[in-house]
């Protein structure tokens, strides 16, 4: 009852500050009750968001807005009765789909009744808002950032040759949005400005044309933007980023800032131990509730715009998933030092992401990428494994071996007759096809396993850019 109350004064007087945030953490902490449990990680496809978009009742309104190149509906979600605007669109690339899962948890939250209904009905009451939570259903169902056509549909604003662009620009201009947040994912490997924090969430107030002018309507984007990292800094400090605004004329978000919608890029990127984004996906809930308050509570003009030139830009490709730091490796008989920069490659299994891969993605001197894993390896040299030379027949086989008594041996790979799917699941040996080989030496683009070792006694391995200890 007693933060019923707080949450009611809070919303009837205004937020400064201080209360936004003690707001920002009640929401926070009640999130788990919002949480769509039906989706788990971001390779769900358009039959899962279907059921649940089907099954909105009042005071949602749920149409089919049009439809995909292949058939697939695309469902237009409506609630609220103000005379503000405000339109969401999510995953026009197929496979970016962090934002999706947060708009269905926004879903549940406006389905309660708990200590928000104060701020629900001021949402309801000021603001009318439409989703789109999946532009893109073809792209969903492969995981692939372009449509059908082949065509990414970002770059469709202009001859509009899709169907699915054709219906964004229609439900823009029906809805005449005052507002629009335009929800994608970007690299993991982006950092934050020149420093060791990834990039988790991106921004961008987009610009209308080559000279970056700002109008009201651009201005209005980058205020609601710093007060939306003022929310973010509570929980990933120092890890929000903004995007370079160069104008691209065929950019939806550039030109729905353009046709006078004020215009909020996210875009959802890396997190240490969140390979599914589930803990980006809670972010993204929380940051777009907080601009929807300060939207319906003006809370935004009075923003100072410096506060979103103040946020540092991406730093495209700063990150690895795992450097290997001064360890040692053979050419001809002599031994250099060097860093080794590991990225992990991402594939489908049972339609779930694994990361079944690896490659090297630079060698050499490495002190300017940053690293979700570092290992200092002064004193290691480093060698590409061995395929070992039985070949097992099956999946049950490999099951039998100890990995760390083949690791002793220098092998990190073995060959398999019947090699099923499920061998991409194989976390400490890489599972080859029976005529399968692996390189024998530890060069850049390539994808050895990888031997560490010190006083001659293997210590370490890397097996599908993982490292793992004996």
């Amino acid at each position: 009852m007693r933060q019923l109350l707080i949450l009611s004064l809070l919303l009837t007087m205004g937020m400064c500050n201080d209360s936004m945030a003690q707001f920002d953490q009640e929401l926070s902490k009640s999130y788990e009750k919002y949480k769509e449990s039906s989706i788990t990680h971001r390779r769900f496809k358009h039959e899962s968001i279907e059921k649940l978009v089907q099954s909105l009742a009042a005071p949602f309104r749920v149409e089919t807005a049009g439809a995909s190149i292949e058939g697939r509906n695309i469902y237009q979600v409506s609630i609220g009765d103000g005379p503000v605007t405000v339109l969401l669109w999510s995953q026009m690339h197929g496979d970016e789909s962090t934002a999706t899962m947060a708009l269905m948890d926004m879903f549940n939250f406006f389905k309660a009744s708990d200590q928000f209904d104060p701020l629900r009905r001021q949402l309801l009451k000021e603001l009318t808002i439409v989703f789109v939570p999946m532009l893109n259903p073809d792209g969903a169902e492969r995981f692939t950032r372009r449509n059908a056509l082949g065509i990414d549909l970002n770059r469709d604003a202009l001859r509009l040759q899709s169907p699915e662009a054709q219906l964004l620009k229609r439900v823009r201009d029906e809805l005449e949005a005052d507002w629009g947040f335009n929800l994608h994912d970007q690299s993991r490997y982006y950092a934050a400005g020149p420093n060791p924090n990834t990039a988790t969430i991106s921004f961008l107030a987009p610009a209308y044309n080559y000279e970056k002018e700002v109008n009201t309507i651009r201005g209005r984007s980058m205020q609601l933007i710093g007060l939306m990292n003022e929310t973010l800094q509570q929980y990933i400090p120092g890890k929000v980023a903004r995007y370079n605004d160069d104008f691209e004329p065929r950019a939806f978000g550039d030109n729905i800032q353009k046709w006078g919608t004020s215009t909020i890029l996210i875009e959802s990127g890396g997190l240490v131990d969140d390979p599914e984004k589930q803990e980006i996906r809670k972010l993204n809930f929380l940051v777009i509730m907080s601009a929807l308050e300060a939207i319906a509570a003006k809370r935004y003009e009075t923003a100072d715009r410096a506060a979103y030139e103040s946020i540092p830009f991406n730093d495209s490709g700063a990150f690895l998933d795992l450097a290997l730091r001064e360890v040692e490796i053979e050419r001809n008989g002599n031994w250099y030092t060097v860093d080794i920069g590991i990225r992990r490659d991402e594939t489908i299994v049972n339609g779930e992401s694994v990361f079944s891969g690896a490659h090297i993605a630079d060698q050499g001197d490495l002190s300017t990428y940053y690293a979700y894993e570092n290992f200092p390896g002064k004193g290691f040299r480093a060698e590409a494994g061995k395929v070992y030379p039985k070949v097992l027949p099956d999946w049950a086989a490999l099951q039998k071996i100890d990995p760390k008594e083949l690791w002793r041996q220098g092998y990190t790979a073995v060959k398999m007759v019947n090699r099923s799917g499920e061998a991409n699941r194989a976390r400490h040996l890489e599972v080859l096809s029976e005529k399968g080989t692996t390189e024998d030496a530890i060069n850049p683009y390539q994808s050895p396993g990888i031997i560490l070792k010190k006083d001659g006694q293997v210590k370490y391995v890397v097996v599908k850019g993982r490292l793992m200890e004996l």
